[in-house]
Formats: structure tokens, C-alpha cells, sequence
């Protein structure tokens, strides 16, 4: 073997062994994480999550009440001045109806806001089962995050939505997200921080303060109630 294919061969492996070692690294961060916030096991068990919220916005505190049901359906729905209104995720189709704007009718979401939204159906989180639920992650290296070092581990949706995520480096939390849409042909960012982590019953970490255009804090929070699946649909 000349030198020059030697040199090759060399480059090869070094550019291989580096990648091998890149993945495993997000598998272990990834890993680390799950155990952290309750393991596999517990997540897998939750079929639904109804949480009961306020949103802090400008000062002004508004209620706010979010319910789950995995891989059926999402609702958020809030209240402006004695108005509710409300925004509907499922498998196949959305809905927005927002009365203190105005507005009179409910308007459907377009197609593709739903299926960049269906992740909204996934209780257990993108790193939960990733590859099974066809994620695509990538190991972006560490970060900091107002003092906090951080792992920066890159998601990529089946619907082609793109999530950059934040894991704290010395307690494997989560910290913050960074979500890239795109919607009528724009490119939306939304960040989110995430804080008082607290156990529940059922075994996991919930985080119980959301940042992200104002602050969300859970008041209550009920898991594996009965959902009753017609308030994912629209009112008349």
C-alpha cells in the first residue's frame, strides 16, 4: 500500500470513528435526559394530560386550560374578558376561534400548520422513541443558556419542522427550545424556557413554568383522566 492511500485510509477512519462517537454522544445525552425526567417507562404510561394554567401577559394574568390526549389530540383554550377561545390540534385536522379579536366564525388551520403541529399530540416528547417515531437528531455541541452550560441536540421532524434543544449539562433538564416553522411561506421562530421542575405521582419531571411570549405557570395539573374525545372538535 503506497503512502498516499495509507494517508487516505487514515483520513477515513478518523472521519468515521469521529462520527460514531458524535452519535453516541447524542444517544447518551438523550439517555441521560429520560432517566432524569422519570424514565421511558413512566411516559409511556401517560395517555393524557389536562393542565390547569395562567399566562402572564404584560402584567396581566390570564387563565388558561391545556388538554393531551396522546396521539389524538391537543386543546388550549383561553379566556380575554370573559371571552373563551381556543386552538385545536389532531391526527388529521385544526381548528382557531379567537372571539376577543373579533372574531365570529372558527377558522380551520391550514394543512400544513397541522402537520407541522402534530408533534403537540406527542406527550412523551421528540427524544422519547425518536427513531421509531422517525426524529432525526444531531448533536449540535454545548451552549450557554443565560450561565447554564448546555448540551445543543438538533430535531427534525417527520413533517420536516426543525427544534433546537437545550439540555442542562450538570442535571440532564430541559431548558429551552427553539422551534422553526415554516407557515405561508415564512419562517417562524418560538422560543420557550422551561423551569420549577416538579415530581408528579406518576414518575416523572414535569416542568410547571413555561417562558415563551409570556410566562405559563400550571396550577394543577391531572393526569390519565378520562378525556371525552368531542372537545377536539370544533363548536358550532
Amino acid at each position: 500500500m503506497t503512502n498516499t492511500s495509507s494517508s487516505f485510509l487514515l483520513i477515513a477512519i478518523i472521519i468515521v470513528s469521529a462520527a460514531s462517537a458524535k452519535a453516541q454522544t447524542a444517544d447518551s445525552i438523550i439517555q441521560k435526559h429520560i432517566a432524569a425526567t422519570g424514565g421511558a417507562d413512566n411516559w409511556r404510561k401517560i395517555s393524557s394530560i389536562k393542565k390547569i394554567c395562567t399566562r402572564n401577559t404584560r402584567g396581566t394574568e390570564l387563565p388558561v386550560v391545556i388538554t393531551i390526549l396522546k396521539d389524538k389530540g391537543y386543546k388550549t383554550e383561553f379566556t380575554v374578558n370573559g371571552m373563551t377561545g381556543y386552538t385545536i390540534i389532531t391526527d388529521k385536522a385544526g381548528w382557531r376561534y379567537s372571539p376577543f379579536q373579533g372574531q365570529q366564525q372558527v377558522d380551520k388551520i391550514p394543512d400544513e400548520s397541522v402537520k407541522q403541529s402534530q408533534d403537540l399530540l406527542d406527550i412523551e416528547g421528540p427524544l422519547i422513541d425518536y427513531k421509531i417515531k422517525n426524529n432525526k437528531i444531531t448533536y449540535l455541541g454545548t451552549d450557554d443558556v443565560e450561565g447554564t452550560e448546555c448540551y445543543k441536540l438538533k430535531v427534525i421532524f417527520p413533517s420536516g419542522k426543525e427544534e433546537t434543544i437545550f439540555i442542562d449539562a450538570s442535571d440532564y433538564s430541559l431548558v429551552r427550545t427553539t422551534t422553526k416553522t415554516n407557515a405561508n411561506g415564512k419562517e417562524q421562530l418560538q422560543t420557550s424556557t422551561y423551569g420549577d421542575y416538579q415530581k408528579l405521582p406518576e414518575g416523572i419531571i414535569y416542568p410547571m413554568s413555561v417562558d415563551g411570549g409570556g410566562t405559563l405557570t400550571i396550577k394543577s395539573i391531572e393526569i390519565n383522566k378520562p378525556v371525552d374525545e368531542s372537545i377536539f372538535k370544533p363548536a358550532p
